[in-house]
């Protein structure tokens, strides 16, 4: 098996976690659409999340299309999730302060 080695993009770590987290039987389609990437993207990801243990994916057992997965975050999932949702939330309102201040600026070069 190919070991992927690339690290994820925080942001999207934490997105895909987020959004597994509160739908675990979405379509890789539907995530994609969600996060604004590719399928492949997602499938790499997905599959990235697998090997590191992030999440696990299973079957529906009972369903007709075999295709259909439901996609579990693992007790390490869950606390990677926590861990970056919190960094998450520190970098985006450094983000928003910093966004902020160049408005301020703006606005007050403006009135002159």
């Amino acid at each position: 098996m190919n070991r992927i080695r690339t690290s994820i993009n925080p942001d999207t770590h934490f997105r895909v976690l987020n959004i597994l987290d509160e739908n675990p039987n979405i379509t890789q389609r539907e995530l994609a659409k969600k996060l604004g990437i590719s399928l492949g993207g997602v499938n790499y990801c997905l599959k990235a999340l697998i090997e590191i243990g992030h999440i696990k994916i299973n079957n529906f057992h009972k369903s007709p299309n075999k295709s259909n997965y439901f996609y579990l975050l693992t007790s390490k999932g869950l606390g990677q999730k926590a861990a970056l949702t919190s960094d998450f939330l520190k970098r985006k309102m450094s983000e928003y302060r910093a966004l902020k201040n160049e408005i301020e600026y703006i606005q007050s070069k403006l009135k002159l």
